[in-house]
């Protein structure tokens, strides 16, 4: 019987079984992969068991490590919560938010003021896919975004609460052909290159929800470009590439751009709120309460009838309560 098993070991091997690359999971705990490999063999000993599968083009996990995975995850939440319940202190809650404006920005704004004595301490990733593995990692704990966009074995180790069904935009450079239009059909996008992060492997979830909303639309999502770090550099690629970008309906302001909602159907933008599994805080409990309290003053979590939504996001998104869909709602064509 395998006893004293380390959570580092633990930890080390639960984010192997979710990258399924050695590098990735060494990149993410912060260690050498020799330290990693390291610790992977000497769970492996302890156990009595091969827990991988390596070739020099991939990793894969055994029945005994599929078979480790849940434990080792509800021991690590156990351990988690041990931690935070005998701090000395309540640490700083980090909270990614993606960009200072938006649903995030506003339930992070709502929280502090109503838990000032909670200490919520910004982030600014750029997309759920990326963030979701600094809080697997523990270097970060909240983030918003679309949960049916991550994996299954990632929204395994994941808590998360729905928020707002959040309406698509398009940012279009003020002398394009649809600038003047109040608001702009997606049909009317027709034969258009929008930008929707392709290449950038921390906003998967948008891009993929971008491929989903364009298919048989005949709109094109713009070439993989590098991730663009930041909302200057953004601005900058942007405005001097001239590309007209997919966006959420509260978006930041670009010099010579214009922000128009999309329509005929409204496209929308499913945003949870997410965390570890297993974690306590305080000032987690601020961030739902101000979630709840803006989603019921807003109508955040109510969608115009003939809204378009895939069918994945529209069942993650009735977790917690979520609202029926109205007469008339459209689904994606993809599950």
């Amino acid at each position: 019987m395998p006893h004293d098993i380390e959570p580092r070991l633990l930890r080390a091997f639960a984010a192997v079984a979710e990258e399924l690359h050695f590098t990735r999971a060494a990149a993410r705990l912060h260690l050498a992969q020799q330290a990693l490999s390291r610790d992977i063999r000497r769970l492996e000993v302890r156990l009595g068991a091969q827990l991988f599968t390596r070739t020099t083009r991939q990793v894969a996990l055994t029945p005994e490590g599929a078979r480790l995975l849940p434990y080792a995850r509800r021991v690590l939440a156990a351990h988690d919560q041990l931690t935070a319940a005998w701090g000395r202190e309540e640490r700083p809650l980090l909270v990614d938010v993606g960009a200072r404006a938006g649903t995030a920005h506003r339930v992070l704004t709502a929280a502090r003021e109503a838990a000032a004595d909670c200490e919520l301490v910004a982030r600014f990733h750029t997309g759920l896919t990326g963030a979701a593995a600094e809080i697997l990692a523990g270097r970060l704990d909240v983030s918003f975004g679309r949960v049916a966009g991550l994996t299954p074995a990632v929204r395994a180790a994941l808590d998360h609460l729905p928020v707002r069904y959040e309406p698509m935009a398009v940012l279009l450079p003020a002398g394009h052909r649809l600038a003047a239009l109040p608001e702009v059909p997606v049909a009317a996008l027709a034969g258009e290159t929008l930008y929707a992060a392709a290449g950038n492997p921390a906003t998967a979830e948008w891009t993929d929800l971008a491929e989903r909303l364009f298919e048989g639309r005949d709109i094109a999502v713009a070439a993989p470009f590098p991730e663009i770090e930041g909302e200057e550099e953004f601005v900058r690629v942007i405005r001097k590439r001239g590309w007209s970008v997919l966006a959420s309906a509260e978006f930041l302001d670009v010099p010579g751009m214009v922000l128009r909602p999309l329509t005929d159907p409204v496209p929308l933008s499913p945003v949870s709120l997410v965390w570890r599994r297993g974690l306590r805080h305080p000032g987690l409990d601020a961030l739902r309460a101000a979630a709840a309290e803006l989603a019921a003053r807003h109508g955040w979590r109510e969608r115009p009838p003939g809204a378009w939504l895939p069918a994945a996001d529209e069942a993650a998104m009735r977790v917690g309560g979520g609202a029926t869909p109205p007469p008339g709602t459209t689904r994606s064509r993809l599950p």
